[in-house]
C-alpha cells in the first residue's frame, strides 16, 4: 500500500539534517521514523526492529527533554543584550 520503505528513508536523512543543524525537532522526526520501522518490521514479520527501535524512541525522547531546556536557556540571554546595551548608553549621556 504505502512505501513505508522510502518514507523511513526521507525521515532517516531529514532527521539526521536537523539533529546536525541543532534543530530540536530532528528528534521528532527521528522518533517517527522509528514508529515507521516498527511498522515495517510488524508487517514484514520481522520482529527483531522492535526492541532496537522502541529503544531508540526512549533515547530520543530523552535527548529532546535535554535539549529543549538548553535552547530555553540559550534564548534568555540573548533577549537581554540590546536592552543592557541601551541602559549603558543610557549611563553614558
Amino acid at each position: 500500500m504505502y512505501h513505508l520503505d522510502y518514507i523511513s528513508c526521507f525521515l532517516t536523512i531529514l532527521s539526521t539534517v536537523l539533529i546536525g543543524k541543532r534543530l530540536w525537532f530532528g528528534w521528532i522526526i527521528a522518533a517517527l521514523n522509528s514508529l515507521v520501522v516498527c511498522v515495517i518490521g510488524v508487517q514484514t514479520a520481522q520482529y527483531g526492529f522492535l526492541p532496537g527501535n522502541l529503544l531508540c524512541i526512549v533515547l530520543y525522547a530523552h535527548n529532546l527533554t535535554n535539549w529543549r531546556p538548553a535552547t530555553q536557556k540559550e534564548a534568555a540571554p540573548n533577549s537581554a543584550m540590546p536592552n543592557s546595551g541601551m541602559s549603558e548608553t543610557r549611563e553614558a549621556a
